[in-house]
């Protein structure tokens, strides 16, 4: 594989004028015979794009799992649900990303990352038209597993994509988006769920989807993907349309190992039932709701953007140039 990038990598650079290369392991790219070198390191509109895509999977991420603590109280009232109950409605999200993890690598390899993230459009957009118009609690129930189906499948479909479409030096900046996304996904439910009724939550989650869905049209599938298919002539497009057409495309050779299984066993984390439960939880300990969750919710994007400095700062994919 590594012979057969390398040989695209060779059209391309002569297609644009570049005859005389020079391949060095060191640099892991290309270099031009004269003494200069072409940089694929760019930031380029294309692969700006197609993060901001994918973060908005990310933000819907933390929206679904944020939705349940600022609108316990409301829901249990209105469909006259049971502490029983509501506690099946917050916890069946697990069910629905353990089930989602369990198939999302083998759903991406098959269909591609972006068919995968249309049809998860679909799975996140009917699960919330289905919590925001029920009247009866099965609906409630199908509508949150729903959810968790499509947390299951973008909780590894995201930072894989935003991995194989990214220039190495780029990696560690980018990939540090997805956290961030969904962070702010969760502090936003917190903060607009203290304002609004359950039900224009729901909609009001459904936000990130639109924004995504005029948007998948103009990004290029995985380059990654496209060469483990073997589809040689996309696989050309979408790295000059990811890295610019002046550039040259180095060989990315670095294996991208993320295993659905870790989003399993995330999904039984503990954490999980606070988040799911906060609001509850601050009342019980004699702090208002709304307070708490708007706390909350600046705490955890302080500490995410915080850590997102050091990941930059200390990744080594963050910190290592074309020509390092």
């Amino acid at each position: 594989m590594g012979q057969q990038r390398r040989e695209v990598t060779e059209s391309l650079l002569v297609r644009h004028g570049h005859g005389d290369l020079v391949h060095t392991e060191e640099n892991i790219g290309v270099v031009v015979g004269g003494g200069g070198s072409v940089a694929a390191s760019s930031v380029t509109t294309i692969l700006a794009l197609s993060t901001f895509v994918a973060a908005c999977v990310s933000f819907g991420f933390g929206c679904a799992i944020g939705y349940s603590s600022p609108t316990q109280s409301s829901i249990m009232e209105d469909l006259g649900l049971s502490m029983a109950d509501f506690s099946l409605f917050g916890s069946i999200l697990n069910i629905g990303a353990i089930l989602g993890a369990v198939i999302s690598g083998k759903i991406t390899d098959l269909l591609g990352r972006k068919l995968t993230m249309w049809i998860l459009n679909i799975f996140y957009i009917s699960g919330w038209l289905a919590i925001a118009f029920t009247k009866v609690p099965w609906l409630l129930d199908l509508g949150r597993l729903s959810l968790g189906f499509t947390n299951g499948i973008s909780g590894y479909l995201v930072p894989i994509y935003i991995a194989e479409i990214t220039p190495k030096n780029l990696r560690g900046r980018f990939t540090a988006i997805v956290p961030l996304m969904t962070c702010w996904g969760m502090s936003s439910m917190y903060v607009v769920g203290s304002f609004v009724s359950w039900r224009t939550l729901a909609l009001i989650a459904i936000i990130p989807s639109i924004l995504q869905l005029p948007l998948l049209s103009f990004i290029p599938e995985s380059p990654r993907w496209l060469a483990n298919v073997g589809r040689d002539k996309e696989l050309e497009s979408a790295l000059l349309c990811l890295r610019g057409e002046k550039a040259y495309i180095s060989d990315e050779a670095t294996d991208i190992k993320i295993v659905a299984g870790m989003v399993a066993l995330l999904s039984l984390g503990g954490v999980n039932a606070f988040t799911y439960y906060s609001g509850v939880i601050f009342v019980s300990a004699g702090i208002s709701s709304m307070i708490g969750l708007i706390a909350l919710a600046a705490a955890q994007r302080n500490i995410l953007y915080i850590f997102s400095l050091l990941l930059c700062k200390f990744h080594p994919s963050s910190n290592n140039g074309a020509g390092d």
